[in-house]
Order: structure tokens, then C-alpha cells, then sequence
């Protein structure tokens, strides 16, 4: 049966209170955790030589649906009426809007340490310990909206401009790319600083803390964006029907990028699945 993924800001007060305890609960059981190594594992800039399949690549899309589906089936095990919510940053643009609210995932960090202290996974109420990550801290640590730095959301206006890309990716399938949908939404620009930083990108920088980095599937929040992004994926499948995930072949022998991506019919590290498998989820879930 097709399930919905809903915008964060319907749910019901006990649709938020059923989410939260489905994520603590997978946190109980040690397997949240492994999602958090698993990400940081796959996490590899594209200034490394080797395979790169979660960021700064074509396979950046299909492989975090797919990391998305793996935790909502774990989610679905302890509680079956439980779906991924998403965060429209592009409508809750502060940080005091959904989901930055005590019955959700708490609110910005303390100014000294970053610390977050509210909300259900606040380290004082002891059920979130940060136990992979770069740091030794074990609190979950935020800085909405940069505190000493400000910088704004994407909006709607870079969500359109990216969404009318008709290509999915070009060469040099990487950070660099500066046409394809992919790298717009993944939002590598050029420049340096806040400027450089787009869509995707920067609504990891614009949470701080653990969002910054590999590590940073510790913030909860890290699902809701992607299920986001996700959406933002989907919307320009409808309005490109005719669009393919690109490489559709490996790149050219002698190309620098050879054997670093995925193309369409390969395996996607850590699962035997590939990109082409994962363009349409209709018989999966649907967005609200």
C-alpha cells in the first residue's frame, strides 16, 4: 500500500508525538546510530580519488532516497502509522516555526556551547547521546541561522530557478557542475562563504552544529530536509517527464571521473541498488 510523507507543519499533536517516539525508540535500540556511521562513511568530497556515491555526484538524489526509505522502514517497525515528515524551509523560515518547537525537535543551541536544551532530544532528558560524530561532545548542538554570521533560507524564487534545469546532471558530475538539476539542488556554487553555499547546502549550514558534516544524520532534522529535497526531486520528475538520471553510461576511458560515479544501471554502495530502480517511488509512498 502507497503511504503519504506530509509537510512537518499538518501534523496533529499526536502524529508529532508518535514521529518523535518512533525515533527515540530506533535511537534505544542502537540502530539509529548506524545510520550516522553509514553517512559519515559515504560521506567523500570530490577532491578524493575513489568512488562517490552520497554527495558531490549524480548519485547524490537516488542514494538519499533510498537512506531515507531505510530509516522509515525502521521507524514503520516500531510504530506503522509513523512516514517521514518533511521541512519546507522554503515556507518555515525561522527559528521559532516548525519544527524548531518542544513537542518536535526543540530549538536552537545555548550561545556558550551550542548545546541543544529543549525538546525531546535535548541530552538532559537523557535519550539522545551523540555517540558517532567528529567531536567528543555527547549533546546534540545547533546554531539556527548562524547567531554570529546570519544567513537566510533558500526561497522559493532558488527553488524555481533550480527546478527549471531540464538536465539532470552534466559533466564534470561534481561540485564544479554548473548546469544539471542535481548540483543546483545540492547547492555547490562557485565563490566562497555563504555565496557558494545553495539550496541543500545551505540549510545544513544554516542549522549549524551537527548538520555541518558528516555527522550530520545526528540532528534529526537531517530527515525532514532531505525529505524535502526529496520532494523538490520528485517535482521536477513530474515537470521533466521525459528527464533520465545522467551518466546513463560511465564516463568516456581517460575522463577523470571514471569509475568515481554512478551511472544509471550501476550498484549503489551500500545496497544492490541502482539509480534507475529508485526514479519512480510512486508505488511506495506519495508526497501530501
Amino acid at each position: 500500500m502507497v503511504y503519504t510523507r506530509k509537510d512537518v507543519s499538518t501534523l496533529t499533536p499526536s502524529e508529532r508525538r508518535r514521529f518523535v517516539n518512533a525515533l527515540l525508540e530506533v535511537k534505544r535500540r542502537g540502530e539509529y546510530d548506524e545510520f550516522v556511521r553509514t553517512h559519515i562513511e559515504y560521506y567523500a568530497p570530490d577532491g578524493e580519488r575513489g568512488l562517490r556515491v552520497a554527495h558531490m555526484a549524480p548519485s547524490f538524489l537516488p542514494w538519499h532516497r533510498r537512506f531515507l526509505l531505510d530509516l522509515e522502514s525502521r521507524l514503520r517497525r516500531v510504530d506503522e502509522s509513523v512516514t517521514l515528515p518533511y521541512w519546507d524551509w522554503t515556507r518555515n523560515r525561522t527559528p521559532t516555526a516548525v519544527p524548531w518547537t518542544d513537542d518536535l525537535l526543540g530549538g536552537t543551541g545555548r550561545r556558550s556551547d551550542r548545546q541543544v536544551m529543549t525538546g525531546p532530544f535535548a541530552y538532559r532528558y537523557g535519550q539522545w547521546t551523540i555517540k558517532e560524530a567528529i567531536t567528543d561532545a555527547e549533546y546534540l548542538m545547533r546554531d539556527l541561522g548562524r547567531s554570529r554570521d546570519p544567513i537566510a533560507l533558500p526561497t522559493a524564487g532558488d527553488l524555481k530557478e533550480t527546478l527549471a534545469d531540464p538536465v539532470y546532471d552534466t559533466a564534470p558530475w561534481n561540485s564544479t557542475s554548473t548546469r544539471g538539476f542535481r548540483n543546483k539542488l545540492e547547492g555547490w556554487g562557485s565563490g566562497r562563504g555563504a555565496v557558494s553555499w545553495r539550496n541543500h547546502n545551505r540549510v545544513h549550514r544554516w542549522v549549524g552544529g551537527h548538520m555541518m558534516g558528516g555527522a550530520s544524520v545526528n540532528d534529526p532534522v537531517f530527515w525532514m530536509h532531505h525529505a524535502f529535497v526529496d520532494l523538490v526531486w520528485s517535482r521536477w520528475q513530474r515537470r521533466h517527464r521525459d528527464a533520465r538520471y545522467l551518466p546513463a553510461k560511465q564516463p568516456a576511458p581517460g575522463d577523470a571521473q571514471r569509475g568515481q560515479v554512478i551511472a544509471r544501471h550501476e550498484r549503489m554502495p551500500p545496497w544492490d541498488v541502482t539509480p534507475e530502480e529508485l526514479e519512480d517511488i510512486s508505488r511506495i509512498y506519495r508526497y501530501e
